[in-house]
């Protein structure tokens, strides 16, 4: 009786997973306050938990990606400045330095995608400018010190 009574509950909080998902999220935490592990819905409850470490490694690769086609843009347009690309630069070394901070096993995954980013942020300058792909350089000309240096912005 009790295993067709947690089946039922399970299956209920799957389907106001696909109903309701904020109500879903609120009620699992409030099961899992309670000790009640064994009428969470786990199968969603470990889908959403990997999806928290894809997003965050995706929000890093786009917000680096974003600051190394704007440092590209800062260097190669010296004459097309503005504060808004400086706002850009500072905002994005800011999003990308917090998420360091609070996912430092975010360090390794950042040096990894450092290279891929890099050539992204070539194509969208290339877009962005209009200039010509090999205008950029095939390897970056940031070191991953100076991409994340609040006071280094690049000069010709």
């Amino acid at each position: 009786m009790i295993m067709i009574q947690e089946t039922l509950i399970n299956n209920s909080l799957a389907n106001l997973y696909e109903q309701d998902y904020c109500l879903w999220a609120e009620t699992t935490v409030n099961l899992l306050k309670k000790g009640k592990f064994t009428e969470v819905d786990l199968v969603n409850l470990i889908d959403e938990i990997e999806d928290m470490s894809r997003r965050e490694k995706q929000a890093l690769s786009s917000n680096l990606r974003i600051l190394l086609m704007h440092l590209l843009k800062y260097k190669y347009q010296p004459k097309k400045r503005t504060n808004s690309w400086r706002f850009t630069i500072r905002e994005h070394r800011k999003r990308i330095k917090e998420a360091l901070k609070t996912s430092p096993s975010l360090k390794s995954y950042f040096q990894e995608i450092f290279a891929e980013c890099y050539q992204d942020a070539r194509e969208l300058a290339c877009d962005e400018t209009g200039l010509i792909l090999n205008t950029f350089p095939d390897h970056s000309p940031f070191t991953l010190e100076d991409t994340l240096n609040t006071d280094y912005l690049p000069n010709n």
